[in-house]
């Protein structure tokens, strides 16, 4: 879950970083006031999951209260990168002498947290990587021990801060990593962390993004979910209880598990040969019932990209026959002419298959393996174009 930047830099405030005061605001007024409040000459940025925002129009600068209630008369409401400006933050404007890079993250390779740091902040550190990798200095994190302080000046040293900002730079870093291991996240990221004019190091931007599967042991963070940045379908189905991932391709993939439903990817990717591929895929998980079967397939056929749907489930917990009471029942609202690639193993699924035959709708096949519905479903794609 990804935290917008004012629920991200007041979480920041909560573990002692130091952030610029500022609010959130919904309309030109609110602006108005906040901007009255901070001195006139303020900041107003889009509060949306896009990065880059100041190169596309989501960062405008006021020099009083008056011009920033017209200019957030402008950004209220703007679509940027297909996301509707709902929210804008106003901070106070800062001299700044220098940008930085600070962030954590879980790191895959080493299945550790990962200290990464820049001297080069206040641009897209995926921009940074690939232009200058000399420039990214990463220490993995030992989490039975947590973050040490020699770690820290190493970080410090290979990104030639000034010995003056060590004391200071080394507090914030241990507080994003209380901040980034009490809040279950995924990525802690100050960017830019800046030193001002007045010689101070301020977070000028922040990022939070929370593991959902951790969501449960914060009910305060839970409740800041914003479903803008997400697609219908992504919304959907996360008020469902289910996991959606949309990808690039034609057909999309419902399984129950989700080692079933990478196999279901992989062998899609097998035999497709590179020209047909995956456009999303939905796992309805362990015990799945005919409702939720039938939200995401309700899910799938209302995704534009979608052209095939192939539903593979193995039957254990999940009873096939509740898989094809789900089918049917969302065949029976909606009117598509999609076909529906069906592979039921297990539990029920000679009755299950044997409910969707007697059904006879001209678009829905059955499949006897995994392989033969991967095929079929490409097939039908190929048809289709």
């Amino acid at each position: 879950m990804n935290l917008h930047e004012y629920q991200s830099k007041a979480r920041f405030a909560e573990f002692g970083i130091p952030v610029l005061p500022g609010k959130a605001a919904s309309t030109p007024q609110q602006v108005y006031e906040i901007a009255r409040e901070l001195g006139g000459k303020v900041v107003i940025k889009a509060q949306i999951p896009t990065p880059d925002r100041g190169k596309i129009g989501g960062i405008l600068f006021a020099e009083n209260s008056e011009q920033a209630e017209t200019l957030a008369n402008s950004l209220l409401g703007s679509v940027i990168n297909g996301l509707i400006v709902r929210k804008v933050l106003v901070n106070p404007t800062v001299e700044i002498r220098q940008e930085m890079y600070l962030g954590i993250t879980n790191d895959r390779a080493t299945c550790k947290p990962m200290l990464v740091a820049s001297r080069e902040g206040g641009r897209n550190i995926i921009e940074v990587a690939r232009e200058n990798p000399e420039l990214i200095v990463r220490d993995a994190i030992n989490p039975c021990i947590g973050l040490r302080d020699y770690q820290i000046r190493g970080i410090a040293s290979s990104i030639d801060l000034a010995n003056e900002h060590w004391k200071h730079f080394l507090k914030i870093t241990h507080d994003l990593y209380a901040c980034y291991a009490t809040s279950d996240a995924i990525l802690a990221e100050i960017n830019p962390l800046a030193i001002t004019q007045d010689n101070r190091l301020l977070a000028l931007d922040s990022k939070l993004v929370i593991d959902d599967n951790a969501l449960y042991r914060h009910t305060d963070l839970a409740e800041m979910y914003d479903s803008d940045g997400e697609s219908g379908q992504e919304a959907r189905a996360r008020a469902a209880g289910v996991s959606y991932v949309e990808l690039e391709g034609q057909i999309g993939c419902i399984a129950n598990g989700a080692g079933l439903a990478m196999t279901t990817i992989d062998i899609i990717h097998l035999y497709g040969d590179g020209a047909v591929k995956p456009a999303s895929f939905l796992d309805i998980g362990g015990g799945a019932q005919s409702a939720t079967v039938a939200t995401a397939l309700e899910i799938m056929l209302e995704d534009p990209q979608v052209q095939v749907v192939l539903l593979n489930i193995f039957g254990g917990i999940t009873r096939c026959d509740e898989v094809s009471r789900g089918i049917l029942q969302t065949l029976g609202k909606i009117q598509t002419k999609i076909p529906l690639i069906v592979r039921l193993a297990g539990t029920n699924a000679t009755s299950a298959l044997q409910m969707i035959d007697d059904a006879g709708h001209p678009n829905v096949t059955s499949a006897a393996t995994l392989t033969e519905a991967a095929r079929k479903a490409i097939t039908a794609v190929q048809e289709t174009n």
